[in-house]
C-alpha cells in the first residue's frame, strides 16, 4: 500500500471541483489544492481575508507581501480579480455564495459533523477563523486530512469527541488512503489508494462502510477518478 501525499492528496481534490465552482480553500492542507486545479476549467478561489480570483502561489522572489491568503501564505490575483471588505468576504461566505468549500479536520463522523479548530488540551491554541461560516454556509464541504493520527487512530469516527464545528456539513471526505462520500445511509467509499482492499480500509477506519468504488460516473455527485 502506497499512502499518497499531501500534494496528492491536494491533485485529488483538484479533480472534483467542477467549472465555474466558487471555491474557498482553508488555512493548512487545503491550501495547497490551488496548485493542482485543472488548467482547462475556470475555478475562482475566494479567501475568507478578502480575495476573489485568487491564484496559485508565485514563483520564488515574484512574492508579494500584501498579497495574501487567508494563512498568510502568499498568493497571486488572476485577471479580473479583485479585493474587498473582510465584512464582505464573510457576508459571501454566510450567504451560501459559495459552491465548494475545503478544509482540514481533526475529526469527522458518520453523520458529516465536522471537528477542526480545536483538540480541547488545556495547552491548545484555539483557531477557529472562519471555518464555522464556511461549514455552515458553502453548498458543500470537502474535508482533506490524513485518514489517521500519529497514534494510529481513525480520524473518521462514530461521534466526535473534540469540540465540533459544525453539524452534518461534511458532503465528501479525502484522506491519505480514500475518498468517502457521506451519505443518509452512512461512509461511502469512492476511491481507495492502490494495494489496499476494502476490507483493511474498513479495519483502519474502525467503521461499518458501503463500497461504492465501481459506481457509474453518471451516480456520482461531482467528477471521480480511480486514485
Amino acid at each position: 500500500m502506497q499512502r499518497l501525499t499531501r500534494d496528492q492528496i491536494a491533485a485529488r481534490v483538484a479533480r472534483d471541483i467542477p467549472e465555474g465552482a466558487y471555491v474557498n480553500l482553508g488555512i493548512g492542507l487545503p491550501t495547497l489544492v490551488g496548485a493542482h486545479l485543472p488548467p482547462d476549467r475556470e475555478i475562482f478561489l475566494h479567501s475568507e481575508n478578502g480575495l476573489l480570483g485568487m491564484g496559485p502561489p508565485p514563483a520564488p522572489g515574484d512574492e508579494d507581501e500584501d498579497l495574501i491568503n487567508a494563512g498568510k501564505q502568499p498568493v497571486t490575483l488572476l485577471a479580473g480579480g479583485s479585493y474587498f471588505h473582510h465584512a464582505d468576504s464573510f457576508a459571501m461566505m454566510r450567504g451560501g455564495h459559495l459552491d465548494i468549500c475545503v478544509l482540514g479536520a481533526f475529526q469527522v463522523s458518520v453523520q458529516g459533523d465536522l471537528a477542526n479548530w480545536h483538540t480541547g488540551a488545556p495547552d491548545a491554541i484555539p483557531a477557529v477563523g472562519g471555518a464555522m461560516d464556511l461549514a455552515i454556509g458553502a453548498k458543500r464541504v470537502f474535508v482533506m486530512m490524513e485518514h489517521q493520527t500519529r497514534d494510529g487512530a481513525s480520524k473518521i469516527v462514530e461521534r466526535c469527541t473534540y469540540p465540533l464545528t459544525g453539524l452534518a456539513c461534511v458532503s465528501r471526505i479525502y484522506t491519505d488512503l480514500a475518498v468517502l462520500d457521506v451519505t443518509p445511509a452512512g461512509l461511502a467509499v469512492r476511491d481507495i489508494v492502490d494495494g489496499l482492499s476494502f476490507a483493511e480500509l474498513e479495519h483502519i477506519t474502525g467503521l461499518a462502510l458501503t463500497d461504492a468504488t465501481q459506481a457509474r460516473a453518471d451516480d456520482l455527485p461531482l467528477i471521480t477518478q480511480r486514485v
